[in-house]
């Protein structure tokens, strides 16, 4: 394939974003240059580490990463709160909005934007997909969902066909609406995509990822029927959610057209397969959806348990300086410095 070309390590190369896949895009459109070349062979799988607050969005910008997902489990967890829907839609956005600002200032950091070192590259914020749960009510809060998130600069936004409040999807208890009533949640949510675009322009809309969670509920050809239902009501990409086996995984990928997001949770019912591996089944997106939420709460707990046994904690912490450097005090102190008088 084209793309084992292009770079060193289909499992762990990343496809440099330059002015030809980004530059002068809004983010929906800069999503779909990144999943138009994937799709075609020309780049490799997205990997996409999901993101829930402003500090996670800067490292996973800092760390060379093409896109993100903003993880409703991540921000209820930030929260306080279990994956239960009880972060509510104004809590979501304002989430969005932190992890959007989050991105852009790592973007005009990379580039050294206004510096005496600048060298005339542009600045490119990565684009981030956000989690829109159920849409929060009927369809036409489906499509207020869809504009909020747009308002906040995502990329994209998936919706899920859950029961209110929904939950995480590798988790028990489960329910899922009906058939029909699932694929009208989609067509709102792409509906309000074409609405915002008539008003904005084009590629200003969120990209639409549709999820089912009905392979636990009503079997995995149900799944797969909503699936290809939900492309035909309009959605750039499809997630099916908890595959238990490879051979489940490679069905939807051969039954299913466009984009697919493979969801690699660690300790979860899906098989943590190679980048490389899921491409070559036909995903576009590999996303790490709590490996972030996870690493830092096991290294908190570490680190506590270090504090009240009154040992030292510097194995588990960054130096003081970088710690700075990350939350962005060095970018901060040049643009003082820019504007004194």
């Amino acid at each position: 394939m084209l793309y084992k070309k292009k770079i060193l390590s289909a499992t762990v190369a990343l496809l440099a974003i330059d002015t030809s896949y980004s530059f002068g895009f809004p983010p929906p459109e800069r999503l779909s240059r990144l999943l138009k070349a994937t799709e075609s062979g020309e780049a490799p799988i997205i990997l996409m580490p999901c993101c829930y607050d402003g500090i996670t969005a800067r490292l996973v910008a800092q760390s060379g990463f093409n896109a993100t997902f903003m993880t409703g489990f991540g921000v209820s967890g930030a929260n306080g709160y279990p994956d239960t829907q009880l972060v509510s839609f104004n809590e979501m956005v304002l989430a969005a909005s932190k992890v959007a600002e989050g991105l852009s200032s790592a973007a005009l950091e990379n580039v050294k934007f206004g510096e005496p070192d600048y060298t005339g590259q542009s600045p490119v914020a990565i684009p981030c997909i956000a989690d829109g749960d159920t849409g929060y009510g009927n369809a036409i809060n489906v499509k207020r969902t869809v504009f909020g998130y747009a308002r906040t600069g995502m990329a994209g936004m998936m919706i899920e066909d859950q029961v209110a409040p929904k939950r995480c999807g590798h988790v028990a208890g489960k329910a899922v609406i009906p058939f029909d009533e699932a694929v009208q949640r989609v067509k709102a949510a792409c509906d309000a995509k074409d609405e915002y675009e008539a008003l904005f322009g084009k590629g200003t809309g969120p990209l639409i990822l549709a999820r089912t969670d009905s392979l636990v509920t009503d079997g995995f050809e149900d799944a797969i029927q909503r699936c290809i239902a939900f492309r035909e009501a309009g959605c750039d990409m499809t997630f099916l959610e908890a595959p238990q086996t490879i051979e489940q995984m490679k069905e939807y990928c051969q039954r299913v057209t466009g984009p697919k997001l493979a969801n690699m949770l660690e300790y979860g019912n899906t098989p943590i397969l190679p980048p490389s591996e899921l491409q070559e089944m036909g995903y576009t997106i590999a996303a790490y959806p709590l490996t972030l939420l996870s690493a830092s709460i096991k290294t908190m707990q570490e680190s506590l348990q270090l504090i009240k046994e009154g040992k030292p904690t510097l194995d588990k912490i960054l130096p003081f300086a970088e710690t700075k450097d990350v939350v962005g005090f060095t970018k901060y102190a040049k643009e003082e410095d820019r504007y004194k008088c």
